[in-house]
């Protein structure tokens, strides 16, 4: 299926689900609840993080650590739930703006466990990739791209298809990649924030899906476009309006 045909699919589903809206607050709250562990564990997950999703929701919901794992593990699930919550409120915001300082929240909130010293601040030396011939920009260069990247995405939120955006908000972050640690959790932290501002649910990526993932982006870095990576996010998008689907009982 083209990406085209999948956006298509998606705008029929979008419809479909619209209609079952608005939402009770109290249905609102529990969707909420359940993909602050769900997405929490699943972006955790692809980057190594080695919790169970029932153990990543012991430790959200009841602030205990968990024996046997590592203890970055337990705050890296500590930290992605505080800024999922960051994330839904700055998706609800009436007029969606974007500014460095809504990214640099986001990875301060994430990180700040981990390294309160580098948590929400651009990177002062040269990163690599593990696993890719792809080389980031020098860290003098983040400052002037990050603003650059802002620029486009508040010209693009009203003009391209939300989830293309979504998909090139993410590519493009993790491109720079601002931070020296943290990028891929920031850039998905930032994909949903834009899915749900548009009326979207929350994409998740699942981790036996890891290795489609990481070539999705290398084959569009090969290419110099956004099409194979905007495909994969697409997919991901039509499961989670599939899931939706299954739990309100709507049929499209």
């Amino acid at each position: 299926m083209t990406k085209n045909d999948l956006l298509k699919k998606i705008d029929k589903y979008k419809i479909a689900i619209d209609t079952r809206r608005p939402l009770t607050t109290e249905e609102v709250k529990q969707l909420d609840d359940y993909f602050r562990i769900g997405f929490t564990y699943s972006s955790n997950a692809l980057e190594g993080n080695t919790l169970t999703i029932s153990e990543t929701k012991i430790i959200i919901e009841d602030g205990i650590t968990v024996g046997g794992k590592p203890l970055r593990d337990c705050y890296e699930a500590v930290g992605h739930a505080k800024a999922y919550d960051y994330m839904l409120e700055a998706a609800r915001a009436d007029n969606l703006i974007f500014t460095e300082d809504m990214i640099l929240n986001l990875h301060k909130l994430f990180f700040s466990k981990i390294d309160e010293e580098k948590a929400g601040k651009y990177r002062e030396i040269q990163v690599f990739i593990s696993g890719t011939e792809y080389i980031p920009p020098q860290a003098s260069e983040v400052a002037l791209l990050m603003k650059e990247f802002i620029r486009e995405l508040n010209i693009k939120k009203n003009t391209e298809h939300p989830v293309a955006l979504a998909a090139f908000a993410h590519r493009r972050l993790v491109d720079i990649h601002p931070f020296e640690d943290g990028n891929g959790r920031t850039a998905r932290l930032l994909m949903n924030l834009i899915l749900v501002n548009k009326g979207y649910q929350i994409a998740i990526i699942p981790p036996v899906l890891r290795l489609e993932y990481i070539n999705s982006i290398s084959i569009s870095r090969k290419n110099e476009d956004f099409l194979e990576f905007e495909k994969f996010i697409s997919e991901c998008v039509h499961e989670a309006q599939k899931d939706y689907c299954k739990m309100f009982r709507i049929d499209v």
